[in-house]
């Protein structure tokens, strides 16, 4: 199978998908804190063996996970905002064509037509 099977546009894109995003990268960061934490009484060792990058990676971790855990928060207060913004605008659409007399919102109903 080639790449070009896969970009080429005839294969739908699959729905994203939805869940506890929030919880699920606030447990990686406090994973990665915890990790760090667990290894800093033995810094000791890590520098004797050239391995104090592993301390550095997990700080480096809980660090993204704050950054991810602002942009997930921020992604879902816009989403919450898009979805109150398409509630309010369909109900007033809905009022305007309730208002006009006709299904589609586009004015008042013409008068009816005689044979």
């Amino acid at each position: 199978m080639r790449l070009s099977d896969w970009t080429d546009g005839k294969r739908k894109a699959p729905e994203p998908l939805e869940g506890p995003i929030t919880a699920t990268v606030l447990v990686g960061t406090a994973i990665w804190f915890l990790l760090f934490l667990g290894q800093l009484p033995f810094y000791g060792w890590f520098a004797e063996h050239g391995h104090t990058w592993w301390l550095w990676t997990c700080l480096a971790g809980g660090g993204l996970g704050f950054v991810g855990l602002w942009y997930v928060r921020a992604r879902d207060a816009a989403l919450r905002r898009a979805e109150a913004a398409d509630g309010a605008g369909r109900a007033a659409d809905a009022g305007r064509a309730a208002d006009s007399g006709r299904a589609d919102g586009r004015g008042p109903q013409p008068p009816p037509r005689r044979p």
